[in-house]
């Protein structure tokens, strides 16, 4: 299978998947259950990305680097309360002063 098809075949299986969404009865979506499974989604995907894109080379091994520095100084600026452009700056500069200092 080429890559274009693999591709075309997963553009139309994202587009019946949506459209077969729109006839889903709306009473199977107001329950309690499913309100709070739906709103945090989002917050268990963006955290497998964010440990994937961390812990991971492009090789596929497990690495702990200067990526993973900056993601614990992160976890600790959060936990200190600090706005949220604190903390992407501090991540920055910890992973751009470790990598200045020849870590990977």
């Amino acid at each position: 299978m080429s890559t274009w098809t693999a591709v075309l075949v997963a553009s139309a299986l994202a587009f019946v998947l949506k459209y077969v969404g729109h006839l889903v009865p709306a009473r199977w979506l107001d329950g309690q259950r499913t309100t709070r499974i739906t709103s945090a989604l989002p917050i268990a995907l963006l955290a497998a990305l964010v440990g994937v894109q961390t812990l991971t080379s492009s090789s596929g091994g497990i690495v702990l680097d200067s990526r993973a520095a900056a993601v614990g100084v992160a976890i600790l600026a959060l936990l200190l309360r600090a706005p949220f452009i604190v903390v992407v700056v501090l991540a920055a500069a910890t992973a751009a002063g470790l990598r200045l200092l020849g870590l990977p």
